[in-house]
Parts: structure tokens; sequence; C-alpha cells
């Protein structure tokens, strides 16, 4: 591989990596968002309409 298409594959895979932590945080603030208790059963019913693997990052967020 060449040097100019390893140095595009760094930069390609660092704004990669930059976009999933932005979306990461974009997420955990929207769920944070959710604190009283009627928004609480809210996601909580949102969530049940999908399936475990759909939900598995959102529930791990939340166990954070």
């Amino acid at each position: 591989m060449k040097t100019t298409e390893t140095i595009s594959a760094l930069r390609t895979q660092l704004a990669e990596r930059k976009m999933i932590r932005q979306r990461s945080r974009q997420l955990r603030n929207e769920l944070a968002s959710f604190n009283t208790p009627a928004q609480q059963l809210e996601l909580d019913a949102i969530l049940s309409r999908h399936s475990d693997e759909e939900i598995a990052e959102l529930e791990a967020m939340l166990k954070r």
C-alpha cells in the first residue's frame, strides 16, 4: 500500500470514529433528557416495541 493510500485510509478511519463518538454523545444526551417518571415510562414503551438486538446499544448506555 502506498503512503498516500495509507494516510487516506487513516483519515477515513479517524473521521468515522469521530462520527461514531458524536452520534453516541448525542444519543446519550437524548436518553438523559428522559428524566421524569412519565418520560421514563414513555421511553420504556418506545423500547418495548423493538427487539433486544435493536435496543442493545441503548440499554448499554442506560445502564451506564
